[in-house]
């Protein structure tokens, strides 16, 4: 019997193959997470933790340019005045196995991508169908470009500012280490989602969602939100929350300008159909 075309397919069938989608999406980061295990030691000593040492390359960046740019010592950090402890029996076990699973995640990403786009390539024209690999390439170069964003730039600067920050020298900071990772997470895995904003717009205005000028209408919106991201993400100065702010607002308008070419783009495929 003939394998049936992915347009001819039943809501049914078509559920079908989404469940199995996330099978194999859900093998593909197991089979990751195992491969993190056997490095876990220095994704813990040298990733994990390296944002809490005073010589840590984001720290060492700002420092030597707050030099260049005649502001003295003023971002330079010496000590993060904090120690990170675990409160709970199974609070290591816990923090290991979501760290693995997160990293299988994010080293998995572009096979997921690659299970998304076949799973969504027969609403597509055919041209773009051919696109696949271009597809793969780019949404993964974002994402992973995000991940370093979140990992150089949003966390290290939210470390600097709760272990900086005190209502009284009466309290010490002693944080919880899950609190800890999840912080590292979400920072991470929130800034490679939101550089994925391109290729959501661009199938939001494929499906009619989104437009252009919706994104243009509500950019004073967009730079607030952005704006106070940064203001909470880092510590209360200029600079550092510029350097949070302006990339994604350029994300942001990078999506508007996508938009714009994929409408045009399919005006012109309609008038010629």
């Amino acid at each position: 019997m003939a394998k049936k075309n992915k347009s001819e397919m039943s809501f049914l069938e078509h559920l079908e193959e989404l469940r199995w989608l996330l099978v194999r999406s859900t093998i593909a980061i197991l089979i990751a997470s195992t491969a993190v295990y056997f490095v876990s030691d220095y994704i813990f000593e040298t990733i994990i933790f390296g944002p809490t040492h005073p010589n840590f390359y984001t720290y060492r960046f700002f420092c030597e340019a707050s030099h260049y740019i005649g502001f003295a010592d003023s971002i330079c950090i010496e000590e993060l005045p904090f120690t990170i402890q675990n409160t709970s029996m199974e609070g290591q076990v816990n923090v290991f196995v979501w760290t693995c699973i997160t990293a299988g995640f994010i080293l998995a990403f572009p096979f997921i991508l690659w299970e998304l786009w076949k799973f969504i390539s027969p609403a597509l024209y055919e041209h773009e169908r051919k696109n696949a690999k271009l597809f793969i390439f780019i949404a993964s170069f974002l994402f992973f470009l995000g991940v370093l964003f979140g990992y150089f730039v949003v966390v290290p600067m939210s470390v600097n500012f709760v272990a900086t920050f005190s209502v009284s020298d009466v309290v010490k900071n002693e944080f919880n280490l899950e609190s800890y990772i999840g912080m590292i997470k979400t920072s991470v895995i929130a800034s490679g989602l939101y550089f994925e904003l391109p290729i959501i717009i661009y199938f939001l205005t494929k499906l009619g969602l989104v437009s252009a000028k919706f994104l243009r209408t509500y950019r004073k919106y967009a730079i607030v939100i952005v704006l106070i991201i940064a203001a909470i993400v880092t510590p209360p100065d200029v600079v550092s929350q510029v350097t949070v702010a302006i990339p994604m607002l350029i994300i942001y308008e990078a999506s508007i300008v996508l938009s714009a070419f994929v409408a045009k783009k399919d005006r012109q495929n309609e008038q010629l159909s």
